[in-house]
């Protein structure tokens, strides 16, 4: 075995090995500066040119117009799941969820903490979320701020493959933590994307948030200062000292997916990985895929074996072979292989061989178990 194995983990999670290095040699000496980029002074110049850098390679990827601000904060995703409401929710507004998971849940939770009104216009809850609502299952408010959705749910691998129809002049508000520029995106249609970069732009601790401008302003003033979307469009981000590393890597990365030919690119690979997964589980009964046909993720990959006994074995005897973070979600259970833009093809063809391998010297053991239990 090498020194590098293949990270099906959810997040954090695989990075570009190409940004990897190049950050290794950062973190000794960036830009040729003799000086470390976790050490440089975030108002320095070195930094400054390296944030305008990951701005601007964010916008060309997305063809981001300057009707929309960039900025890269902390404190997760998670932390906006209570920011948006603050800022975009009037107490006199509905906030309406589109349910699709764990995440979205969440979400739905801050708001009320908030003591603002939430209204779940779809839910998955009642199928354990193996799919996205159809478009008739959805009913919005009559008056909705705005609709929020999670784009995939990494816990029971479901993506949404398009943008929902929302009401009229209503922003759209998305987390897309773990499904962001791995496809082409539209950000016209959206009033505010934010994404937890640990699972396709860089490491844990930036959180990329896109809004726009006149959103920006929408929040009261006299929210805390660091809770304010203006605070920060103000100061490029620099309002207080960022996570200039976790921008540096995200910046990378960003270039690594321009190196790669861009977000169209990134949507074959991403489509021909899932599709080599998703064609040996539709093939066979020994593993099958939790999502339902339509709602599947191309990012994670959730899959159950005959038994519980046997996942954990598979799981065992696969992190021996080198495929390591293959455990389920505690809350989903089974297995899950988190196959982000970063994931090199070689590691699904090895996790789809170690399977067939799994299944022909398993199979006995599984129909026995079966057998057992009739």
């Amino acid at each position: 075995m090498t020194d590098r194995i293949f990270n099906f983990s959810a997040g954090p999670a695989v990075l570009p090995e190409p940004v990897l290095k190049k950050a290794q040699e950062a973190i000794w000496n960036a830009s040729g500066s003799g000086i470390g980029i976790i050490e440089h002074s975030h108002r320095g110049k070195v930094f400054d040119r390296i944030r305008d850098e990951a701005e601007q390679d964010c916008r060309d990827l997305a063809g981001i117009s300057s009707e929309y601000t960039i900025l890269f904060l902390q404190g997760g995703a998670s932390l906006q799941f209570s920011m948006v409401p603050m800022n975009l929710l009037p107490p006199d507004r509905t906030a309406d969820f589109l349910v699709t998971g764990v995440w979205s849940q969440k979400a739905v939770k801050e708001v009320k903490v908030l003591g603002r009104k939430v209204h779940v216009a779809a839910t998955g809850e009642a199928s354990n979320f193996d799919r996205i609502p159809a478009a008739g299952e959805i009913k919005y408010s009559d008056r909705p701020a705005y609709v929020h959705l999670t784009t995939n749910n990494t816990i029971y691998g479901t993506q949404w493959a398009a943008e929902p129809a929302v009401p009229a002049g209503v922003p759209l508000v998305a987390d897309t933590s773990s499904d962001m520029y791995s496809r082409p995106i539209d950000v016209s249609k959206y009033g505010l994307i934010y994404a937890g970069a640990q699972k396709n732009l860089g490491p844990s601790g930036v959180v990329l948030v896109i809004i726009r401008n006149d959103l920006v302003e929408a929040g009261p003033k006299d929210l805390p200062t660091m809770l304010q979307y203006r605070t920060h469009a103000g100061e490029k981000s620099l309002y207080n000292t960022p996570p200039t590393f976790g921008i540096y890597v995200m910046g990378e990365v960003f270039k690594w997916i321009k190196a790669q030919g861009g977000l169209g690119a990134m949507a074959e690979q991403n489509g021909a990985k899932a599709a080599l997964l998703y064609d040996y589980l539709d093939a066979g009964d020994f593993f099958r895929a939790v999502a339902q046909p339509g709602s599947r993720s191309l990012m994670n990959v959730c899959f159950r074996g005959p038994t519980e006994e046997l996942e954990n074995k598979f799981i065992a005897e696969a992190t021996k072979r080198g495929l390591d973070g293959l455990k389920g979600h505690r809350n989903a259970g089974g297995m899950r292989a988190s196959i982000y833009n970063a994931c090199p093809p070689a590691a699904v063809e090895s996790l789809v061989a170690s399977m067939k391998e799994f299944e022909r010297a398993n199979r006995a053991a599984a129909e026995t178990g079966a057998a057992g239990r009739a």
